[in-house]
């Protein structure tokens, strides 16, 4: 797949909610994925199996998606961006919104690299 093409079917499976079928499709094996510092998560983290964990955690403390916005991504050769808002309640933090910026680096096809920028 091009980048464009693992860019729509990116935002198709997050805007069904399907993100972790979006990991299992999509990423590469040895995939990275960076955080902002202090993400309880952790703030890097290796590996396919590594980031479906890290991401089944954070949707496990999920009580209730208020909205959800995800935009159209934009392609830069290997690179494509797009912004996510949320207005979503946690079991322990209770109700946030939330934007952030999500840069990814595609390679034979699969997702090898996903950053995350957004304030603490």
């Amino acid at each position: 797949m091009t980048t464009q093409e693992v860019a729509n079917q990116w935002l198709q499976m997050c805007r069904e909610g399907k993100n972790l079928d979006c990991i299992t499709e999509l990423y590469a094996e040895n995939v990275v994925s960076k955080e902002m510092p202090g993400v309880p998560y952790g703030e890097l983290v290796s590996g396919k199996e590594e980031v479906y964990n890290k991401s089944k955690q954070w949707l496990e403390n999920v009580v209730e998606f208020h909205t959800s916005e995800i935009s159209e991504p934009v392609i830069a050769e290997n690179h494509f961006t797009a912004k996510m808002s949320f207005d979503v309640t946690f079991k322990d933090r209770g109700r946030q919104q939330m934007e952030e910026v999500c840069v990814f680096e595609v390679k034979d096809g699969k997702i090898t690299n996903e950053q995350f920028f957004y304030t603490m």
